[in-house]
């Protein structure tokens, strides 16, 4: 059996310090021969020339550069093309850097499943050993708080990308097993504890790692074998706070988590008047809701900064027939281990992060949005919540 050659993915937004990150671990290479794949939005592609410019790139190295696309969408298939040709050469090691504009989890899904269409399966070629992501220690906060969308900064992949710059922040950090954080000679010594404890509240999994131009020990990235896909797709800390796992308490910097439970509706007006009136301390929030208008659906909240979501998140067991009912509970009892004899699944599961949270009164402002007895049996509604798309 060939052995597979290891990859690390270097995720981050732009200005993170990516390729200065690169360019110190070509400088500090351990004897491996490494591949480069670097890939920036811009029609001529900066980074590659910055990664040449450093000399690093020698008879022994290769480098791929993809331009004007990202390889998490309009540039997937090019990504798998050249990485199934980087396979034929006598490499050691591929680093990738992707664009400031992509999500991690489509370019890792890349070495996990196999590509139908072009007949190219890179579970077989390689094995994606670390995902990193670089976090800009003096502009986080400023983008955290941003209500800029992609596009209000031209660095939309297409005329529909409606991404916020908070919401691919947040993927990024979430979806990772190293987190470099950069730049951190621009901040005091409180100000990296802080951002440093919140990054555990948001990925309890993720090493963190301070620090500033790049300089680390090549094999904290390198040959880590540390990446799981399905452990990072459950890595993010509101997802173990949901399944009630211990995540790290960083209390005394002020960064904490609530989780808020309820087996009763949300009266639709008064919760609406919440998340208008929304805490300003609450840094990170997602879960799951039942509105007491929507009793077929499932509502799911994300919130990241200034930017909130909320969509459907599928139908609740409980409105389905009893006959329907029995069939999914034979393919998979888990799905009614919590289930409740007059609410079956429907509940609000949501977990909140943040800063100095004052967590008795956020939980009793909500239990105020529940329905009560005597509205339930008025049952005469209205709902200015947007509907679920």
């Amino acid at each position: 059996m060939t052995k597979k050659i290891p990859v690390t993915v270097l995720s981050g937004f732009l200005g993170a310090g990516k390729t200065t990150l690169l360019n110190h671990l070509m400088e500090n290479q351990h004897g491996l021969k490494i591949a480069i794949i670097v890939n920036d939005m811009s029609e001529v592609n900066v980074d590659a020339k910055l990664v040449k410019e450093g000399g690093f790139v020698r008879t022994e190295e290769n480098m791929v550069e993809m331009t004007n696309g990202c390889i998490c969408c309009t540039l997937r298939e090019d990504l798998v093309v050249e990485l199934e040709k980087l396979a034929n050469l006598d490499i050691d090691y591929v680093l990738i850097e992707s664009s400031g504009v992509s999500e991690p989890i489509p370019v890792a899904q890349s070495f996990v499943y196999h590509d139908e269409e072009l007949g190219i399966d890179l579970n077989t070629l390689f094995q994606l050993d670390t995902m990193v992501t670089v976090v800009n220690g003096q502009q986080f906060w400023q983008d955290y708080q941003s209500e800029d969308l992609l596009i209000d900064r031209q660095l939309h992949v297409s005329d529909d990308d409606e991404r916020g710059i908070v919401d691919l922040l947040i993927d990024q950090i979430e979806f990772a097993n190293v987190i470099v954080l950069n730049k951190i000679d621009k901040l005091s010594d409180s100000e990296v504890t802080k951002l440093k404890n919140l990054l555990t509240k948001l990925n309890p999994e993720a090493k963190i790692i301070p620090t500033s131009f790049g300089k680390i020990d090549p094999l904290q990235v390198l040959h880590t074998k540390q990446f799981n896909f399905e452990e990072a797709s459950q890595g993010a800390g509101w997802i173990k706070e949901l399944n009630e796992e211990h995540t790290p308490e960083t209390e005394e910097y002020g960064i904490s988590s609530l989780v808020y439970r309820s087996r009763k509706p949300f009266h639709p007006e008064r919760f609406y008047q919440w998340l208008e009136n929304w805490p300003s301390e609450i840094i990170r929030a997602k879960g799951f809701f039942w509105l007491v208008t929507r009793n077929d659906m499932a509502g799911l909240l994300s919130q990241a900064g200034s930017m909130m979501t909320l969509e459907g998140a599928g139908r609740w067991l409980a409105s389905y027939s009893e006959e329907e009912q029995e069939e999914l509970k034979a393919q998979d009892p888990a799905l009614f281990e919590n289930w409740d004899e007059q609410s079956g699944d429907r509940m609000t599961e949501l977990v909140f992060i943040g800063s100095n949270m004052e967590k008795e009164a956020i939980m009793n402002s909500l239990n105020a949005c529940l329905v009560t007895e005597e509205e339930k049996e008025n049952n005469s509604f209205k709902d200015p919540l947007p509907s679920f798309v």
